[in-house]
């Protein structure tokens, strides 16, 4: 299918061909009839691409704030490499459209193929021919409300959430500031609403159109027409609520926001505009300045958008699919008329030409819409459960060899920030090694992959990879929840299975995994414990030698706050931020023990995540990992000491190492990066593979540090240690 997507870096707009999206629980599948641009949002973003470096960080100063972060964490050369890969990929764009279902997802029972569905998000309602959209982004559109009014409920939802903010009542006058796309809307919903309105723009013909939709008055905000409407409608009280609903740096919008509204009226900021509130203005008049998010509420929640989780009416009246319901229905009863705001319809083939049309200000328009050709397209195979067994493990028969100059063929399954920041790089240019194929649910990332690591082939498919016997291995890099079930498949195909941390969240996941090695005799997995194929550790390990007797580690984790949104706080479904990394150093420890965990007895700091957690170990030693997130952002992450026959071993944030003993050993400078040992992991994956010797970690090793991260949750819940029996 095609889509079109941008590269930040370059500024290059491309109509890509993408793989198309697997069909997930708890969404639809939907064939896309129309998709707004959206003049203002979509725009800026192009226009940002096509700035300089030095442009884009001054266009985004939150995110050069973020880079700083990452570099003092992580260094310089790391934290390069994921800007610039993530600079120099495609992006997608669009976020309101209207299309028909295609395929349904389960979970699914209030719409069937072949509905017409208005859908909504920037990840969920591109500019493709397909988008899979969860529950709660979609609403079915009207009898009689033709595709391309539908089209527009995302931007309706915008507008109509604005209006909610400002409280607006029957009889009120309001400004709004801003005859775009989204203005034009507000005033009609203004208007709708018996509130009578005055509109501000410098294009004159964008005034003209907001007087036919509703507007009592409008005129340029430089003039004195606006003011003297305000004066007329009002009484010289002012008006009750001004909507911001313009973009740019000037700061002309909050200070004339300020001059036309009333002692305590609403200021409502919908739009992007400069905000420097002239003090005085504002705390004279005690303004009540407001921001409405996006479609409403429900938005940047993941447990709403992404796992359906509603909001009960009675708590929250307008969320945002049900913002999205009520727009439609404004626009099949007549209440709002978009036609008159289209002021183009371009070929979904034309996007490109359409999207530089508009940047060069050759096509003046409040709405453009790409319009999409019919066609049809095959249902994807359904899923087969495989029933949970006994926990066991046996021995293995060795791996098959490889020809000395046949290539490893690996398969990528989920292709983001981790795996084509860590792992990719390292693979794609290594000797005797192919990178085959990547399979992403959205069809995006993978063909981002494919053309910058050089994959053969790209797809959403995969049912088709796991039964492709020139696949050797496939890597698992996707989201936590998935890893167990997507291993414990690769392994039943017969694959030698990579997968990133954690293997499995509960113990049923767990055993599940185990039962496919014993029903397939394939044990040919790895998890990415990463942390003991460091270089600086294997060697700082080395010089500290063997010991007699017992030890005792303490490992400091300074894991920090994660960032508003992420998806790693989505506990109910991804499992604890422990859960899901705590397995690295469970991992690291066991390692520098030479020994599996007997037990865990874990403890929470009260208020927040930070843990405590002490391993005991057959010969009596322990370990201590202080796993905590609210540690100072320059602070190292990672610390490690080992005491034991009289020596010591340190690690300071895989930058320096020593080792204090008869005699002091103390890495001799500091590395160009951290590294923290992903090249040497998968350096041995690929050996071991491709000669079809062992693993390099050892599966009952992988067990026992999975089933010892599971106890963890197990102990602050139970409040006492938790022994680890050893599966027969």
């Amino acid at each position: 299918m095609k889509q079109v997507v941008q590269n930040y870096k370059s500024g290059e707009l491309a109509l890509l061909d993408v793989p198309v999206p697997g069909c997930k629980p708890g969404g639809v599948l939907v064939r896309s009839a129309y998709s707004l641009i959206s003049t203002g949002t979509e725009l800026m973003k192009v226009s940002e691409a096509g700035m300089s470096m030095v442009g884009k960080a001054r266009s985004r100063p939150d995110q050069v704030a973020k880079v700083m972060q990452s570099v003092a964490t992580n260094g310089v050369p790391a934290t390069y490499r994921k800007v610039m890969g993530k600079l120099d990929s495609y992006t997608p764009l669009g976020y309101s459209l209207c299309g028909v279902v295609e395929e349904v997802g389960a979970g699914i029972d209030d719409v069937k193929v072949g509905d017409l569905v208005a859908c909504a998000g920037n990840e969920h309602a591109l500019h493709a021919e397909l988008n899979w959209v969860p529950k709660n982004l979609y609403a079915p559109v009207p009898d009689g409300l033709a595709p391309r009014h539908a089209a527009f409920g995302t931007v309706g939802s915008i507008a109509l959430q604005g209006v909610r903010q400002g409280e607006s009542r029957l009889g009120e006058v309001a400004l709004v500031i801003g005859l775009g796309l989204i203005g034009q809307l507000v005033v009609q919903l203004l208007a709708a609403s018996g509130v009578r309105v005055v509109g501000a723009d410098p294009d004159p013909a964008r005034c003209e159109l907001a007087e036919r939709l509703g507007a009592a008055a409008c005129g340029d905000p430089a003039s004195a027409a606006v003011e003297t409407a305000v004066a007329e409608l009002t009484a010289g009280h002012g008006v009750d609520q001004v909507y911001l609903a313009a973009g740019g740096g000037s700061n002309q919008p909050v200070e004339l926001a300020a001059r036309l509204c009333r002692d305590r009226g609403r200021v409502v900021d919908i739009g992007k505009c400069r905000l420097d509130l002239p003090w005085n203005a504002y705390y004279e008049k005690e303004l009540d300045v407001r921001f409405s998010r996006s479609y409403g509420p429900g938005r940047y929640d993941p447990e709403y958008e992404l796992q359906g989780r509603d909001y009960p009416i009675g708590y929250v009246r307008w969320t945002e699919r049900r913002n999205l319901a009520c727009f439609l229905d404004l626009v099949a009863r007549g209440r709002v008329d978009v036609e008159p705001l289209v002021s183009h319809v371009a070929d979904f083939d034309d996007a490109v030409e359409t999207y530089r049309r508009l940047k060069d200000g050759e096509l003046k328009a409040v709405a453009v819409l790409f319009r999409y050709p019919e066609h049809g397209m095959e249902a994807a195979a359904p899923a087969v459960a495989v029933p949970t067994v006994a926990v066991s493990t046996k021995s293995m028969k060795p791996g098959p060899a490889r020809a000395a100059r046949t290539p490893v063929r690996l398969a990528f399954v989920g292709a983001g920030n981790y795996a084509t920041s860590m792992l990719l790089p390292h693979l794609a240019q290594r000797d005797g090694v192919e990178l085959s194929t990547v399979v992403t649910t959205t069809a995006l990332s993978a063909a981002n992959a494919q053309r910058k690591f050089g994959f053969a082939e790209a797809t959403t498919d995969l049912d088709a990879v796991l039964g492709d016997s020139a696949v050797d291995a496939v890597f698992v890099v996707t989201r936590h929840s998935s890893h167990a079930e997507l291993t414990r498949k690769a392994l039943l195909a017969g694959k030698a299975v990579f997968v990133e941390k954690p293997l499995a969240l509960t113990g049923d996941e767990l055993a599940g995994v185990l039962a496919a090695v014993e029903e397939s005799g394939n044990d040919r997995l790895q998890v990415g414990f990463n942390r003991r194929f460091a270089p600086l550790l294997q060697e700082a390990r080395q010089r500290f030698g063997a010991r007699t007797g017992p030890a005792s580690l303490r490992y400091l984790v300074n894991a920090g706050r994660l960032d508003h949104g992420s998806w790693y706080l989505q506990q109910g479904s991804e499992g604890s931020r422990f859960a899901g990394e705590g397995g690295h150093f469970i991992d690291t420890a066991s390692w520098l023990l030479d020994a599996d965990p007997v037990s865990v007895y874990a403890t929470a700091t009260s208020g927040t995540e930070d843990l405590q957690v002490v391993l005991r170990y057959p010969d009596g030693s322990t370990a201590t990992i202080s796993y905590v997130t609210t540690g100072p952002a320059g602070f190292p992450k990672e610390t490690l000491d080992l005491v034991a026959d009289g020596r010591a071993l340190r690690l300071d944030d895989f930058v320096r190492a020593s080792v204090y003993g008869r005699k002091k050993w103390v890495s001799s400078r500091l590395p160009k990066a951290r590294d923290k040992g992903q090249n040497a992991e998968l350096a041995a994956f690929v050996k071991a593979v491709r000669t079809g010797g062992p693993m390099p970690v050892p599966l009952e090793s992988l067990v026992a540090t999975t089933a010892a991260t599971l106890a963890v949750q197990a102990g602050l819940a139970g409040g006492a240690p938790v022994t680890l029996e050893r599966a027969r």
